[in-house]
C-alpha cells in the first residue's frame, strides 16, 4: 500500500509538471499545421523579415517555410487562392483589392482577405542619382523612369503619385521593371529614375551609393497634401540623410505594410501564432532580421494600417487583441 501511495505521488507530480510544461499552447497541435509565409524579392525587405516570421513559427513547433514573391501584388493573389497562410502586402493595395478600385477597378471585391497584424511604414523612396540633374518631381518629365512589376505594390504607389502631381505615365519613359531591375540599369546609365517602396535602409539602395551619389526625388507641398487627402492610407514621411548618407533629409509618403493571413487558417492558430511573435523571444528574432523591423514592429502599433479601413481582422487575430486590451 505505501509503494503503491509512493507511485501514484509521483506520477501526479509528473502529470501536473507536464501541464505546467504545455501551458499556452491551449488545443493546437502545432506540429501537423503548417504555415508559409510569402515574402518579396529576395533584394527586398519583404524577404528577410518574412523569414523571421517563419523562424518564430518553426521555434514554436510549426512547419513553416518562408518563400519569395513579387511581393504584394502577388501575396495578395496567392493568399486568395490557398497558396500560403502568411502574407506581407502594402495595406493600400489590400484596401484597393478589397473595396475594389485603383488596380482592382472592375474586379470583385476581395472580401475573403483577412489581417493579422500592422508590421511597419513602407516609404515611397523615388531614387535618383547627382548626375541626372533631377531634383524634382516635375524633371523626370520625359526620363527613363523604372514604375516597378505591372500591379505590384510599388507600381500602384508610382501611379497614385503620378496622380498626385497632375501627371501620367505617359509624360515620361516609363518602364515596369521591379526596383532590383531599375537600379542595376540606373548603374549602367540605362535608366534615371527608380520608385522603391519599402522600408528605410534598403539594401538596393545601399548598393547604388557605393558607386553613385543618391539623391531622393520629394514627394511634398501641395501634391503629397493632395495624395494624403484623396488616399487617407498615406502619411506623411522622412528619410533621414543618415540613412543613406545623402546630403539632405528628404519628404515623401509612406504607406503601412500589414500581415495578411489566410481566411481558412483556425482561429486557435493564428491566435497562438500572435502570442508567439509577440513574445520577448518572438519580438527578438524578428528584430534581429532588420532595424525597421526592430523599430517598428511592436504590439502597441499593432494595429496600425487596419484601424479604420475596410480589412477585415482574422477573428482569432481579433481576439488576441480583444484580450490585450487593443481595439
Amino acid at each position: 500500500t505505501i509503494m503503491l501511495a509512493m507511485v501514484l505521488a509521483v506520477t501526479l507530480a509528473a502529470c501536473g509538471s507536464s501541464k505546467k510544461e504545455n501551458a499556452g499552447a491551449g488545443k493546437v497541435d502545432r506540429s501537423k499545421q503548417f504555415v508559409t509565409v510569402l515574402t518579396g524579392p529576395t533584394s527586398g525587405i519583404y524577404f528577410p523579415i518574412g523569414g523571421a516570421f517563419s523562424k518564430v513559427a518553426g521555434e514554436m513547433g510549426y512547419k513553416t517555410s518562408a518563400t519569395a514573391t513579387g511581393a504584394t501584388g502577388e501575396n495578395i493573389n496567392a493568399i486568395l487562392t490557398g497558396q500560403g497562410e502568411m502574407a506581407i502586402a502594402m495595406a493600400d493595395s489590400v484596401i484597393q483589392a478589397v473595396d475594389a478600385f485603383g488596380a482592382y477597378q472592375g474586379k470583385k471585391p476581395a472580401a475573403d482577405l483577412r489581417a493579422m497584424m500592422g508590421l511597419w511604414p513602407n516609404v515611397c523612396q523615388i531614387v535618383t542619382t547627382a548626375d541626372s540633374g533631377i531634383k524634382t518631381f516635375a524633371d523626370i518629365k520625359g526620363k527613363r523612369v523604372g514604375v516597378g512589376a505591372p500591379n505590384s505594390g510599388v507600381e500602384l504607389n508610382a501611379r497614385i503619385i503620378f496622380e498626385a502631381h497632375g501627371m501620367k505615365y505617359s509624360d515620361a519613359k516609363v518602364d515596369y521593371l521591379s526596383y532590383g531591375e531599375a537600379i542595376d540599369q540606373m548603374k549602367n546609365g540605362q535608366c534615371d529614375v527608380a520608385f522603391v517602396t519599402s522600408g528605410l535602409g534598403n539594401a538596393t539602395i545601399k548598393e547604388l551609393g557605393t558607386t553613385k551619389e543618391i539623391v531622393f526625388i520629394p514627394v511634398e507641398g501641395e501634391a503629397l497634401a493632395k495624395l494624403i487627402k484623396k488616399y487617407p492610407f498615406y502619411v506623411e514621411w522622412k528619410i533621414p540623410k543618415e540613412v543613406y548618407d545623402t546630403k539632405k533629409e528628404t519628404t515623401t509618403a509612406a504607406v503601412m505594410n500589414i500581415m495578411l493571413v489566410s481566411k481558412n487558417l483556425p482561429d486557435d492558430v493564428v491566435y497562438d501564432l500572435l502570442t508567439g511573435i509577440y513574445s520577448e523571444k518572438g519580438l527578438a528574432t524578428i528584430g534581429a532580421s532588420h532595424a525597421t523591423a526592430k523599430k517598428e514592429i511592436r504590439l502597441e502599433t499593432a494595429l496600425r494600417g487596419i484601424k479604420g479601413t475596410s480589412v477585415q481582422l482574422h477573428p482569432g487575430a481579433a481576439k488576441f487583441y480583444a484580450e490585450k486590451g487593443i481595439k
